[in-house]
């Protein structure tokens, strides 16, 4: 975990980012990468999306580039929390996570102190587990041109997390691509929005994670 955010006094709350990367690669994951340079903004986004005083801002360094066969960004993430734990001690965490990342995030949610799930273009495979996800709150954002990550995966993995007790919800960005770059400073809004919605300790009944929560189907945006 490497910390882009410490707040004056004891955190009372946790915001951890997770960026892409590949299905397949055993390459060290380096900073500079595309991937993680494009989760700068969504950082900013990040630290800038409450008026609390007491949210704490990481990332997840991955140790490889690639998901591989033993899913390895979800063990960096476990791994993360951990030490998170040791220094902020049992506070409630909201991951953000795009593409592989977002991917990782809702594996994740499987550890008890994450509350809420932010995935943007998440990479989620028609047999993606949901039978952990009872009491979490999850938004996905999605472009409805992404030809990296299917939005209609997306959609299917929501319909089945609602399934298991989870509040989850898909807001589908028009013209949106899997790079963000379309749109780029709405996806970013939306991101400080959902962001600041998820950190609420008690579920919200309004703005786009309450709306795409509350929503029949994906929530176009």
């Amino acid at each position: 975990m490497v910390v882009r955010h410490t707040p004056v006094g004891p955190p009372g709350a946790a915001v951890v980012v997770l960026h892409g990367g590949r299905e397949h690669g055993r390459q060290p994951s380096r900073a500079w990468h595309a991937p993680a340079l494009r989760m700068r903004p969504v950082l900013r986004a990040a630290v800038a999306a409450t008026d609390r005083q007491d949210v704490l801002v990481a990332e997840v360094r991955y140790r490889y580039r690639g998901w591989n066969a033993t899913a390895d960004p979800v063990h960096d993430t476990a791994r993360a929390l951990d030490e998170l734990r040791g220094l902020a001690g049992e506070v409630p965490v909201t991951l953000v996570g795009h593409s592989m990342g977002g991917r990782a995030a809702l594996r994740a949610a499987a550890d008890p102190a994450v509350h809420g799930v932010l995935a943007l273009a998440p990479w989620c495979p028609p047999d993606e587990p949901v039978a952990h996800l009872g009491g979490t709150r999850i938004v996905v954002l999605h472009g409805d041109r992404d030809r990296v990550t299917d939005p209609g995966d997306s959609a299917d993995y929501v319909r089945r997390a609602r399934g298991t007790a989870a509040q989850a919800g898909l807001v589908l960005v028009r013209r949106g691509d899997h790079a963000m770059l379309r749109r780029g400073g709405d996806w970013h809004r939306a991101t400080g929005a959902i962001v600041a919605q998820l950190l609420c300790p008690e579920p919200v009944r309004e703005g786009l994670a309450g709306e795409a929560c509350a929503a029949d189907g994906p929530l176009p945006w």
